[in-house]
């Protein structure tokens, strides 16, 4: 889902205010003359959240309006508190690969789970027993054997039954009561064809898997995404005319896209800003001393472009309104926290 650069929806009006030097110190709500007295009807008319781009595994979306603190808790929330559920305790019961148990068993825990986290709850501690409402149980069982008629042979694959174990061999064992919370599909992996160990002739691998819920900040293993990250929009103000001998020179200062040559009103070469977001903010262009002066770099300090790449536990649309409901939640635990505070202070008195 992307959308032109010509559409109304991403015009957005750039005001004075908004522009921080690529180099300065400034932060907001520290610039003189500013007015930072929160105002909801002018927060609703300056908030805009736009997709740009939209893909099975990725999502790129523009955040408009909102200060960095926030965008900030949005990516942090994303990366570490949005629950998952992956592998946790491992059992072995055999293992005569080349791999070690502790190597195996940690791949295994890194293994992203397509199971919906919302019809599990946590584990109630590390001792307490499993349970189908907190514990999804997977089975891997491998043995390689020598193929029948694979003498001359090369190839792994042509003369041995299961030389590699994927991780599509792992064997959910079914409960109906989990099949039936989770809308009738059945746990698995993300992926089924991630690499865990290679096996050969009489080597073997017997695990018993225990999955249960948790978030990025308990394990890395549990965040569902793979890249969360945003960056201000660059704001390029050509302060004069570019001379018409020095045009090109000043186009290849950019990354190719974000500086265009176009004919004015009368037939005459112009440097124009065609695509700022694709610019790097190489600063490359204030090396040269024939266009001194002649250009300004910034960013728009409150226009926030994100790049989140799920691990494929959700879909990438889902993660932003998760993210926010987390953050909404956290807000509510504040504010009962408050009112109780204020509650044994009047009784206080």
């Amino acid at each position: 889902m992307s959308r032109s650069n010509d559409d109304p929806r991403r015009q957005v009006q750039v005001l004075p205010e908004r522009i921080g030097n690529v180099a300065d110190s400034e932060f907001p709500g520290h610039y003189p003359g500013e007015d930072h007295s929160w105002n909801l009807q002018k927060f609703k008319k300056n908030l805009i959240c736009s997709i740009q781009r939209l893909t099975p595994s990725t999502v790129e979306f523009d955040l408009v309006g909102v200060d960095a603190s926030i965008a900030n808790a949005l990516r942090r929330v994303m990366i570490a508190e949005i629950p998952t559920v992956a592998i946790e305790t491992v059992y072995v019961w055999n293992n005569t690969s080349i791999m070690q148990d502790e190597v195996l068993c940690h791949r295994l825990g890194l293994i992203p789970l397509k199971i919906d986290p919302r019809e599990l709850v946590y584990k109630k501690s590390a001792n307490s027993a499993p349970h189908d409402r907190d514990t999804v149980v997977f089975d891997l069982r491998v043995r390689c054997d020598k193929k029948d008629g694979s003498k001359g042979e090369t190839d792994p694959k042509k003369m041995y039954h299961d030389s590699n174990v994927y991780t599509g061999m792992l064997q959910w064992q079914v409960n109906e009561d989990q099949r039936k919370r989770m809308g009738g599909e059945a746990p698995r992996p993300v992926d089924p064809d991630i690499l865990l160990v290679k096996l050969r002739p009489g080597q073997m691998v017997d695990m018993h898997c225990f999955a249960n819920k948790g978030t990025g900040a308990d394990h890395a293993k549990f965040s569902p995404v793979a890249t969360a990250s945003y960056r201000l929009l660059p704001h390029i103000k050509l302060r004069g005319p570019i001379p018409e001998e020095h045009q090109e020179k000043f186009q290849k200062c950019f990354v190719p896209g974000v500086i265009a040559i176009k004919e004015d009103e009368y037939g005459s070469p112009q440097v124009v800003v065609e695509n700022p977001r694709k610019d790097t903010v190489s600063r490359e262009v204030l090396r040269h001393k024939e266009f001194e002066g002649l250009v300004e770099l910034s960013r728009i300090r409150d226009h926030f472009l994100y790049n989140v790449e799920s691990a494929g536990q959700y879909r990438p649309e889902e993660l932003i309104p998760e993210a926010i409901d987390i953050l909404l939640k956290k807000i509510s635990d504040v504010e009962v926290g408050l009112d109780k505070l204020f509650e044994d202070d009047a009784t206080a008195a």
